[in-house]
């Protein structure tokens, strides 16, 4: 069945001053009317995602739990597979699966783990994704490859969503991106970071015309199944203003961008609320983005449109 592309919105939190304050963070967010709080994955200043996201659902009724993404190299997805699926069972079936090849280069530095070059790394995470889903799937599976060898194993528990808790696979190349195509319920159509850090080519690699040839790597690859995808869009820029021209303009330096391209640009919203709501629209029709994740500093900025767009 085709995906309704209806709007939602997610938001991604980092950190807490401590378990009150984050599950006030997340109340409050399901008061809003966001759909899902995310947790991003990375060794910096922010809280481990998968117990805060527990904490999170513990502290809301319907608001769901998403990785926004786990680095596929921190954790062998065997192991992974159980705490994912655990976490499916005590939110109540709650769990949005975010995966990623690693892209973040001090994690790798700080940490010590090898950063593979990134055919390796890809390799493995494609791997990794069939070793999950063979982890969800009922009965013992077997999986031989480069990477992981797994012989009979039937993981528990199992999750409560069938067959397995959406898969959200995000990037900004065309091999991630295809990947995504096959295997993915949730798309991100993420700039690239083949720098390893966030940078002024990042944000260039983010702009209209990119993302036109990245949907079109998904629609490639996905097929006859590209319209069962729901297509999602980090924003990294959220501001209300009713001076729209002066504050693209302003900003356009630090994104090395005209201004023409950053009032265009799939991850900034800038302008007043109709003006974001007609912006996310039009995005809709160009690429089928329907699903618009906010950072966490922007949520109570970014909440009049999620008042007037989620669920239409």
């Amino acid at each position: 069945m085709a995906h309704p592309r209806r709007f939602r919105f997610g938001v991604q939190l980092h950190t807490a001053t401590d378990g009150a304050d984050l599950a006030a963070r997340a109340r409050r967010a399901e008061e809003l009317g966001y759909s899902t709080a995310f947790f991003p994955d990375h060794f910096g200043d922010q809280l481990a995602p998968l117990p805060a996201l527990m904490a999170i659902a513990d502290a809301t009724a319907q608001l769901r739990i998403g990785t926004l993404v786990l680095d596929n190299d921190y954790r062998h997805p065997v192991v992974l597979a159980k705490e994912l699926a655990t976490l499916d069972v005590l939110s109540g079936g709650r769990l949005e699966l975010g995966l990623g090849a690693g892209w973040m280069r001090s994690d790798y530095e700080q940490s010590g783990i090898p950063m593979d070059r990134p055919k390796v790394r890809v390799d493995r995470f494609e791997e990794g994704i069939r070793v999950l889903k063979n982890a969800f799937a009922d009965g013992p599976r077997d999986f031989a490859g480069e990477h992981y060898t797994v012989t009979g194993y039937d993981g528990q528990p199992k999750p409560v969503q069938k067959p397995w808790p959406p898969f959200l696979i995000g990037g900004g190349m065309q091999r991630v991106l295809s990947i995504a195509g096959r295997e993915a319920d949730i798309v991100g159509i993420n700039p690239s970071i083949p720098s390893g850090q966030v940078d002024a080519e990042a944000a260039r690699s983010g702009a209209a015309d990119r993302t036109d040839q990245k949907v079109a790597w998904v629609r490639e690859a996905a097929g006859d199944r590209f319209d069962d995808l729901e297509l999602n869009l980090l924003v990294f820029a959220c501001v209300v203003t009713d001076d729209r021209a002066g504050t693209i303009d302003a900003m356009a330096p630090l994104f090395g961008l005209d201004p023409a391209d950053v009032q265009d640009h799939p991850h900034t919203m800038v302008g007043t609320v109709e003006q974001m709501c007609e912006d996310l629209q039009r995005r809709r029709e160009r690429w089928g983005t329907s699903y618009i994740t906010i950072q966490g500093d922007a949520m109570e900025t970014a909440a009049p449109v999620v008042a007037a767009l989620a669920g239409t």
